[in-house]
């Protein structure tokens, strides 16, 4: 019932031709996880009767790397055979009102709905292995969380949450500690 329009219009993508059916799926006892990573969004200001007050293109932009901020609840999952997880990076428009009854970090503006304008990219993980692609292929092995931070670009918050998915899941072990940090490698 709190459904918005984005997951409406993901799951309307889902059921085209030659797409795996929702049937199917639990036929088998299979799941897939869709996570949206709005890689491009619009932020469209509404009043509160509904009518067009602006519309900006949001700064931010989404990478597929941001899917360890909600992975780092879950990652055992990924090891279990009938689990997969396809990223969707996707355009949408998040449609917010300032009716005075939203976050106190967009100072009392609620978002309404978020609308999905196109679907950019997806990636699809159905095993460890899978995400050994967010490591360089000129990472140095072992390697810190410092040091990948530094060769990948990625904030080191998202880099020791992304190497926790990945000790967790089976993809890399500890292999070491130098002072409070861990040496870390991949199992290949």
């Amino acid at each position: 019932m709190n459904e918005h329009s984005l997951h409406s219009a993901i799951k309307d993508w889902y059921s085209l031709p030659n797409k795996r059916k929702l049937s199917s799926l639990v036929k088998n006892h299979e799941v897939r996880l869709v996570y949206p990573i709005p890689e491009r969004k619009w932020i469209v200001r509404i009043t509160k009767s509904g009518e067009l007050v602006s519309k900006r293109k949001s700064p931010r932009k989404g990478r597929l790397v941001d899917l360890f901020y909600e992975l780092v609840s879950i990652p055992h999952l990924i090891a279990r055979e009938n689990f997969s997880l396809e990223v969707l990076m996707i355009e949408e428009e998040e449609i917010r009102c300032n009716d005075g009854k939203g976050s106190w970090r967009r100072r009392g503006v609620s978002i309404k709905d978020r609308r999905l304008i196109n679907i950019t990219d997806r990636a699809l993980f159905e095993n460890e292995v899978d995400f050994l692609r967010f490591l360089p292929r000129d990472l140095k092995r072992p390697f810190t969380n410092h040091s990948l931070a530094d060769l990948t670009g990625v904030p080191i918050n998202l880099t020791r949450k992304m190497t926790y998915c990945l000790r967790k899941m089976g993809a890399i072990i500890r292999v070491g500690k130098n002072g409070r940090e861990s040496i870390l490698t991949d199992l290949a």
